[in-house]
């Protein structure tokens, strides 16, 4: 969830042509990850949260490809990118340990 919090707050210094762009692709693939999480949590299968947690872990990538543009067109500083891309990493390095411990267990 902090990471949707970061992802609106830089977002809202972009410029205004970049709202249908690279503002709502940001916001919503930040929004897919928490969501993806929780969606395949209440499935009743590890192998069915599994493939949520893939589907997560697909949106940090977007996340990252799209500020890593954002910092190239300048709309986002060479601090705030790296700070995102942090959090980013460490939210793939949990999901990658989540998924290698569910599919142990089936």
């Amino acid at each position: 969830m902090s990471l949707v919090a970061a992802i609106y707050d830089v977002t809202d210094s972009f410029p205004n042509h970049e709202l249908y762009g690279l503002v709502s692709q940001l916001r919503r693939a930040a929004v897919s990850v928490p969501s993806n999480i929780a969606e395949g949590k209440e499935h009743y299968s590890s192998r069915d949260f599994v493939r949520f947690l893939r589907t997560a872990r697909g949106s940090l990538a977007e996340i990252e490809t799209q500020i890593l543009i954002a910092g190239q067109r300048g709309y986002s500083s060479e601090k705030t990118t790296e700070d995102v891309m942090r959090q980013t990493e460490e939210l793939g390095r949990i999901l990658s340990g989540l998924i290698s411990s569910l599919n142990k267990d089936q």
